[in-house]
């Protein structure tokens, strides 16, 4: 199923909306206890990020549910067009090549600068700055892919790749790792997926929740 999709605001208006689609999805479900804790958490989570994207930012979101053989495939989804006034691209090229900026601190502040920084991108060429801002990205654990007559390509970065290219006994990747521990997104999903689409970009919070 898909609920109802409720427009939310970098003033978090419509967050009230966004929590009672999240009931409403539970109750569809018959979701109880942890699992309907953890849907509502995982929501406050993704409303939470909207807050700390870009100014005057207006984005979609909305729930789906997929009947697996292992159970119920649950996504929540965030999704905004393309394009944004040069002020805000001067911003996003601003972010730092390594990732470890003031913004992307913590697990929720990457995925934030994820999407900040693939929102800003050209949908039809890639420009030298453009360069720039998809360093970071990758430097935040998005693969790398290549580009073919002058179009971007279907690209995501993946929460789940990024955790899989830690090493545990690196020095390098210890707070990494730490952020992951304390992080409330990385705890209850199962992957949470930013995708650079031709005419928006989108975050998908993925749980699946057993029978």
């Amino acid at each position: 199923m898909k609920s109802d999709v409720i427009e939310i605001h970098s003033d978090l208006s419509g967050k009230e909306e966004a929590f009672k689609a999240a009931d409403g999805f539970i109750a569809y479900n018959r979701f109880e206890g942890k699992n309907a804790m953890h849907i509502r958490l995982l929501t406050e989570e993704l409303v939470s990020m909207v807050h700390g994207i870009m100014d005057k930012f207006t984005g979609s979101l909305w729930f789906e549910s997929e009947n697996t053989d292992d159970g119920v495939l649950c996504s929540i989804c965030l999704s905004a067009k393309r394009g944004v006034d040069p002020k805000e691209e001067e911003h996003f090229l601003s972010v730092s090549s390594s990732g470890k900026n003031e913004n992307a601190r913590g697990v929720l502040g990457k995925i934030r600068e994820a999407f900040r920084v693939s929102a800003q991108h050209s949908a039809n060429s890639v420009y030298m700055n453009e360069y720039v801002a998809l360093n970071s990205w990758y430097g935040m654990g998005a693969d790398r892919f290549d580009i073919e007559n002058d179009m971007l390509a279907e690209q995501y970065w993946s929460l789940a790749n990024y955790r899989n290219r830690l090493s545990r006994d690196s020095d390098d990747t210890k707070e990494e790792w730490d952020e992951l521990e304390k992080s409330i997104i990385a705890k209850l999903s199962d992957d949470v997926k930013v995708w650079l689409r031709a005419d928006s970009t989108d975050v998908v919070i993925e749980r699946l929740i057993k029978r």
